[in-house]
């Protein structure tokens, strides 16, 4: 029994760590969500830190559970795709991107918190190595995903997003992680491709 829960513990680590560190800053209140949130002003006072906590932070409980939610469905769908050090990689450099490209391209925001930017990241990852082994319906779900991203570019949020996120939807931040998730995607593929391909040799 104890085996099971470790190695059941182990392979779920990332999505057990993220919402572990998301629910403590919940909990902790407004004195973690202001120490942690993407903050420009304060960026520039280098707390580089906040490129990517912003993203652990929420604007409320209902964001945060919205989040947790999406992050949960998309390990389901995905976990088998990627080993546990992967995901946290593509975690981290999805963060990362959502937090610099908002300090790059978005000089009027002046801060942001929210999971969903790095969720896009998250699952067009998934979808694109679907995509490279000929999953049909993840290029569908490409194609829906892509039709998203354009919607909000051209026509803003999702109507009832800003509602249910208490707050409004920084539509970049999902632009951004999705771009990241992509390339990462591509690269996970290539490689996987590559060593499936690479001769072997028997000593």
């Amino acid at each position: 029994m104890v085996s099971v829960i470790k190695a059941f513990s182990i392979r779920h680590s990332p999505v057990i760590a993220i919402a572990a560190i998301s629910l403590s800053i919940a909990l902790i209140g407004d004195s973690a969500n202001l120490a942690l949130r993407y903050d420009r002003e304060e960026i520039i006072a280098f707390e580089w830190w906040r490129l990517f906590t912003g993203n652990l932070a929420h604007l409320s409980w209902n964001h945060l559970w919205m989040n947790l939610a999406g992050l949960i469905m998309i390990w389901i769908i995905y976990d088998q795709q990627l080993s546990t050090t992967q995901w946290l990689i593509n975690f981290f450099v999805c963060s990362i991107a959502v937090g610099l490209n908002l300090y790059l391209f978005n000089p009027e925001l002046s801060w942001y918190v929210g999971l969903s930017g790095t969720l896009h990241g998250l699952l067009m990852a998934g979808i694109i190595i679907n995509v490279s082994k000929k999953q049909r319906l993840d290029l569908i779900l490409f194609v829906l995903v892509s039709g998203k991203l354009a919607w909000e570019q051209f026509a803003g949020a999702l109507p009832g997003s800003a509602e249910t996120a208490g707050g409004p939807v920084i539509v970049d931040a999902h632009l951004y992680g999705a771009i990241a998730g992509l390339i990462m995607g591509l690269i996970y593929a290539y490689t996987h491709k590559t060593h499936k391909h690479s001769p072997t040799t028997n000593n």
